[in-house]
């Protein structure tokens, strides 16, 4: 259900257009606590030396950034809370950002290697954003000298949002709007004036609510009336055993409480070896390949703290359903996979076939009972229940006690396959930063660009104290897959049939 545009009614008879959030762009808000921040985003490495000069001013990318914020509609969005929070809140253009607020400029100190610049990214991304303000940031980290991988002289842009605004793949549409596809950044003839939207009073939000209130039941009839012949798909499938769900869900160290602190790392790959990973078992996809990495490289870095469970992790992974007339809307349209990661198999051709049935699975499950069901129920929970069930269940750390529903987030978002630029700096690395949460304190963001497939680790810091190390358990996850992989496509050339030359015929009419 994307969000709603209403007319609210000024006091001098004017109309205003106020958007409300949907009940899951607005549960992101709900959700968040002290300890979880709930914004996403990302850290892209930039080579400056394609653009003019071989440099980049602070200076210039404050007056790029601020001449798109027009194609963006939630970097110049405010909240607007309806009173007592008996509604969804609104968002509602605030005029121009302020550009020096939002994108902020620091460095890293010498030697500027790719651990201090894992350090900075964990401690910019666990700060929660300011509400009063649009819910977006924008770091610029020079200092990058010593990055392996990266030319001296690159700089990072670090960009935090709220996932009340944005979701993986609106995420990717904001990230297009402010980059270009050649150095050539001051092209730009769309920059148009961003107006203030005048606040609606307490008074029309409340009577909003109230109209809203009442046209619930009706909603709830329409979405049910939708809904209900999935659900009885769904549980005669189950009854026949045509269909199965995960069950049995393993308790971990990443399934209790967060602290405030996070850590980051990442690490990537080559696309083409992903690619050629996945030919090796027929029907397995990209994401199968991503979800059989991380299942090894869980493997081996519980089996190092003697925590292995015996049945496998299982994964959320959020799923884009997004419809062809909806692409461009930012918010958050997306259902959910539960797949199991198959942790408990050591071998990882094995694990990647077993994968890819669960995939396959969960993906039937998900379409018998439709993709946007959750996503639709979701309007209809009390704004204020959730919030202070949040609260409550934070304060009593009911995630140490009830069973876990996952053990991880693994979320794959494709990135273009063509270089980007950020006036006039080439993006060289992109990596995804999502949020740890009660329960599941284990992000794992894969985005693929420009030849490149990039895995990166979003965690709490008392659940994975060293994640340098489990990246490097991800490193021997797939080059334990890939060779597995190599070795059966190999197999598979040999038991080809050679081709027999043959002499052909040809008939010359004279």
């Amino acid at each position: 259900m994307p969000s709603m545009s209403v007319y609210v009614k000024l006091r001098d008879h004017s109309e205003l257009i106020v958007r409300q959030l949907t009940g899951l762009d607005a549960s992101f808000l709900y959700l968040e606590t002290a300890n979880c921040p709930m914004h996403i985003g990302g850290l892209a490495i930039y080579d400056p030396s394609t653009s003019e000069g071989g440099a980049v001013g602070y200076k210039q990318i404050l007056a790029n950034v601020l001449q798109r914020a027009h194609r963006v509609s939630a970097m110049n969005d405010v909240l607007m809370e309806v009173p007592l929070k008996l509604d969804h809140p609104y968002w509602r253009s605030d005029g121009p950002f302020d550009p020096e607020f939002h994108i902020r400029h620091i460095s890293l100190p010498k030697p500027g290697d790719w651990r201090q610049l894992c350090i900075q990214a964990s401690r910019l991304h666990s700060r929660p954003l300011d509400r009063a303000r649009p819910l977006w940031e924008f770091y610029i980290i020079e200092g990058l000298d010593n990055v392996d991988g990266f030319p001296p002289g690159c700089f990072a842009v670090l960009s935090k949002m709220h996932h009340a605004a944005i979701d993986g793949a609106s995420g990717v549409e904001v990230a297009a709007a402010i980059h270009d596809l050649s150095p050539d950044y001051n092209s730009i003839k769309d920059s148009k004036e961003i107006k203030k939207e005048r606040s609606p009073s307490a008074l029309n939000l409340m009577f909003r609510a109230q109209l809203n209130t009442i046209k619930t039941p009706l909603r709830v009839f329409d979405v049910a009336k939708n809904t209900i012949p999935g659900v009885a798909k769904m549980v005669a499938g189950l009854a026949r055993g045509k269909l199965s769900r995960v069950t049995d869900i393993p308790r971990t160290r990443f399934n209790t409480n967060v602290s405030p602190h996070r850590v980051f790392d990442a690490v990537e790959f080559s696309l083409a070896d992903i690619k050629t990973i996945k030919e090796s078992v027929d029907g397995v996809t990209v994401n199968d390949v991503a979800l059989a990495i991380c299942g090894g490289g869980l493997r081996k870095y519980l089996q190092s703290k003697n925590e292995l469970p015996e049945r496998s992790l299982v994964a959320m992974a959020p799923v884009n359903i997004r419809t062809q007339d909806q692409k461009g809307q930012a918010g958050n349209q997306v259902s959910q996979l539960t797949v199991r990661v198959r942790s408990d198999i050591e071998d990882p051709l094995e694990r990647l076939i077993k994968v890819h049935q669960g995939t396959s699975e969960a993906k039937e499950f998900n379409n018998a009972i439709g993709a946007k069901t959750m996503t639709d129920y979701t309007q209809f929970v009390p704004s204020t229940l959730t919030a202070a069930a949040a609260k409550l269940s934070s304060r009593l750390a009911l995630a140490n006690r009830v069973k876990p529903s996952y053990n991880c987030v693994i979320t794959n978002v494709p990135g273009p396959q063509i270089p980007l630029y950020f006036t006039g700096a080439k993006m060289l690395s992109n990596f995804g930063l999502g949020p740890a949460i009660d329960g599941m304190g284990l992000f794992h963001a894969l985005l693929s660009y420009c030849g490149k497939f990039n895995i990166s680790i979003n965690a709490c810091r008392e659940m994975i104290p060293d994640p340098a190390f489990y990246a490097d358990c991800l490193r021997e996850s797939f080059a334990e897959l890939q060779q597995a992989a190599n070795d059966k496509n190999n197999e598979k050339s040999k038991k080809k049939p050679k081709k027999t030359a043959h002499k052909s015929r040809t008939t010359i009419e004279r």
